[in-house]
């Protein structure tokens, strides 16, 4: 999976369709690819809204300021026809944009607990009784499968993480995580009498039969 810290990146993009999106009074995103959406429930983006302009019949128009619309948390400059935008200071809204979407929540000092795709989340539950945790297969899939890790992430002074994770592939990453749990199960049943056939509980039996390893 490829990782898109917000502290680093610049999203770039075209000034005039910007200034189209916001003028056409329509809800719209700014996608982390620098591209609008019309329906940013549907793309990860760092920006959604809806512009509303607030002047009377009366009053004269101002001149559309393209920060105040996206709000102080939106730091931009502007060159050549395009805007550069630095979202990282807007990352509580990011997550709320984007959370439905996700496929798991790594924002918390909890850790991950969930997976929002049926299938991967019915996965996890039953490796969970196996002692395989959330994190284990999240850092298996982050390692091998293809999506991305919306993110703020910085080493110094102190270490700090917080992320949603897209899986691009949900049938990709389930097949990843099903051999590396069935094998990894399989292996404790031989080697942990904790986990041997005759002394597994009723919720571990019902695992073992969903990795078929009994």
């Amino acid at each position: 999976m490829k990782k898109f810290n917000l502290l680093q990146e610049i999203i770039i993009i075209d000034k005039e369709k910007l200034l189209q999106a916001i003028n056409s009074q329509k809800e719209f995103g700014i996608t982390i690819n620098g591209e609008i959406t019309y329906e940013p429930t549907k793309e990860i983006v760092i920006y959604k809204g809806k512009h509303a302009p607030k002047h009377s019949p009366l009053s004269i128009p101002k001149p559309l300021d393209i920060a105040e619309v996206l709000g102080s948390n939106y730091k931009i400059a502007e060159s050549d026809g395009k805007i550069g935008i630095k979202a990282s200071l807007a990352w509580q809204d990011i997550i709320e944009y984007n959370y439905d979407l996700a496929s798991y929540d790594d924002t918390s000092n909890e850790g991950i607990n969930e997976f929002n795709e049926k299938e991967l989340e019915t996965l996890g539950w039953h490796a969970d009784e196996f002692e395989i945790t959330y994190r284990e297969l999240v850092d298996l899939i982050e390692e091998k499968a293809k999506g991305t890790i919306l993110c703020i992430e910085q080493e110094k002074p102190d270490y700090r993480f917080s992320g949603l994770g897209f899986i691009e592939d949900p049938q990709e990453a389930y097949n990843l995580m099903y051999k590396y749990a069935q094998e990894k199960i399989k292996q404790k049943m031989q080697n942990d009498p904790l986990f041997s056939a005759e002394n597994l509980s009723e919720d571990e039996e019902e695992a073992a039969k969903y990795f078929q390893v009994l």
